[in-house]
Parts: C-alpha cells; sequence; structure tokens
C-alpha cells in the first residue's frame, strides 16, 4: 500500500463546528414561552368595583345618618362658640334691599391703607356697583380719618359713611428681572445702550372681598390674576415695571367689576321671599293723601230735580 493511500484511510472525516449557543437559547426561550402562553393566562390584578347603594349596609337596613356635627375634640372654635358659628351657617345668605356700600383699598392683612388710592380700580367698582341698579348708593371709602386698624377700623368707616356693606379691595404683585439671551450683545459698547437683554416680569393678583359690616360676615371674595413679560433695555426698569403694572391693572379692573356684579346679583336672587315683597308691601301700605281721596257721590237729598210744568 502506498503512502497515498494510507494518508486517505487513516484521515479522521470532517467535524462539524459548534453553532453560536445564544442562538439555542433564544430559541428555547421562544418556545418556552409560547408554550406558557398557550398553557397560562397571563395575571392581572382586578378589583371589584365599589357600591354606594344601601345594599352595601345590608338587606332592608336603613342607610348611615349623614354627619353634621364635630367630633374632633382637639379643634378650637376660636372667638365664635361652637353655637354662634352653627346659627351662622345655618342663616340665609343673601343680599338685603335698599343697601348702602363703599369700596375701601386695604393692605396685606385687611388693614387700612393710609396712602392714597393712585389706581383706578376702586373709583371703576364704585361705578359698576352704581350702574348694577343693586344698591341704594355706592361710594369710595377715605382711610384718612383716624380709625384703628383692623377688622374694628372697618366697622367704624361703615359707621361713618352709613354703608351696610363694605366692597373690600387690593392687589399683590410679585416682580422679578433677568438677563435674556440678547444680554450677549452687551459685550460691544454699543449694544449695551439698546438691545433688550434684561426681562422684566410681574404676576399679581386683583381681590375684592363683600363685607357684611352688621353680621362681620364675609359674603364672598373674586380674584382676578395678572402676568406680563417684557424685554426691555438697561436703562430705568423700576419705572418700565410701574408702567406694566398699570397697564395690567387697566386690563384687569372691567374682569374684576364684571365678577363683583355677577356675585351680587346672585346675592339678590337668593333673598328671601318676604325680603323680595318688603318693597312692595311698603308701597301698598303708604296712606292715601286726602286730595287724592275720591269724594263720595251726593245723595239723592241733596241732588236738586227741576220739574217743568209747561205743557200741562
Amino acid at each position: 500500500m502506498s503512502h497515498t493511500s494510507l494518508h486517505v484511510l487513516t484521515r479522521r472525516p470532517p467535524t462539524r463546528q459548534p453553532s453560536n449557543p445564544l442562538l439555542y437559547m433564544a430559541l428555547l426561550a421562544l418556545l418556552g414561552g409560547t408554550g406558557c402562553a398557550t398553557a397560562r393566562a397571563p395575571m392581572a390584578a382586578e378589583m371589584a368595583p365599589l357600591s354606594f347603594t344601601t345594599e352595601a349596609v345590608g338587606d332592608g337596613a336603613a342607610p348611615p345618618p349623614i354627619l353634621t356635627e364635630n367630633r374632633f375634640s382637639r379643634d378650637t372654635s376660636g372667638s365664635i362658640s361652637e353655637e354662634a358659628l352653627r346659627e351662622v351657617l345655618a342663616s340665609p345668605v343673601f343680599l338685603e334691599e335698599k343697601a348702602r356700600v363703599g369700596i375701601v383699598p386695604v393692605q396685606g392683612s385687611y388693614a387700612l391703607d393710609m396712602d392714597v388710592p393712585l389706581p383706578a380700580v376702586t373709583a371703576a367698582l364704585a361705578d359698576a356697583l352704581d350702574s348694577s341698579g343693586e344698591f341704594e348708593l355706592s361710594s369710595e371709602v377715605s382711610t384718612d380719618f383716624p380709625v384703628d386698624r383692623g377688622i374694628s377700623g372697618l366697622r367704624e368707616l361703615a359707621a361713618r359713611y352709613r354703608c351696610d356693606y363694605l366692597l373690600i379691595y387690593r392687589h399683590r404683585f410679585v416682580d422679578d428681572a433677568y438677563m435674556n439671551p440678547v444680554a450677549w450683545g452687551y459685550l460691544t459698547v454699543l449694544g449695551a445702550l439698546f438691545l433688550p437683554g434684561h426681562t422684566l416680569e410681574s404676576a399679581g393678583v386683583l381681590e375684592a372681598t363683600l363685607f357684611d359690616v352688621k353680621t362681620g360676615t364675609l359674603l364672598f371674595t373674586v380674584n382676578e390674576r395678572v402676568h406680563a413679560r417684557e424685554r426691555v433695555n438697561v436703562w430705568h426698569n423700576e419705572l418700565k415695571t410701574q408702567w406694566m403694572k398699570r397697564k395690567m391693572l387697566e386690563t384687569a379692573t372691567q374682569k374684576l367689576a364684571d365678577q363683583v356684579v355677577g356675585k351680587i346679583r346672585r346675592l339678590v336672587v337668593a333673598r328671601p321671599a318676604l325680603e323680595r315683597k318688603s318693597s312692595k308691601a311698603v308701597v301698598m301700605s303708604r296712606p292715601v293723601p286726602v286730595d287724592a281721596a275720591p269724594r263720595e257721590a251726593p245723595s239723592a237729598v241733596e241732588i236738586p230735580v227741576t220739574v217743568s210744568t209747561t205743557g200741562l
């Protein structure tokens, strides 16, 4: 046997290279996942819907009573007792007929603002209340009179102006100023003179509250929120902020007045039936003047009778 044939007989057959084990793992995972999916439904947490019917308390059982009393013993009533609190909350809320209202500006915590009210918001509110026809008279209230601060000072002012209600007005603003991307132009000396590299931002709220002077209660509070942002240069930013606030006040004043008049009319509609008929009853119960009383017809004795004898 030749050397060549011996080499052919002793040569081993070629062996396969092992496949990638990741392929087998992916195939087994796919087959295992498919088998599990067909054999078992996916898990899902379910919760029964809540039942608010009377059946929840038992067949034929009455529903639980409505909670009307305070069960928290640690609550403090402050300056009002528990009986007075319930009396105030149980009483009807409405606007009295033929009432007078005063518009007074205050500071942050219902303290009288002794400065002259430069914004024309109080004047616009007084005009809106006069135009509504729901008050006998509305007037701006001056805070220059020597009165106490706080609620006692407001009641004293109401007594001086003979007002049944006070519309308490105040506004607050939060200002901010920061550089914007245009400020990169300030690197050039000429750009710092006119480029609007500063951003002025201001947010505020206008608030009006109707104060019942007789009962000391607040009937409603309405708010009108404003916001403005402007890009300006670096000159006179404080003055520009003031002008921006003035524009916001002018824009929001009419909206605030509309809210106030809307709340007032809802209080008028809430008047009790006797209060609504009071004006008609006063008109009908007025004494009739003597001159306007109808004269009685003359009796038959006083009527002169003329009999003609002509032709008899």
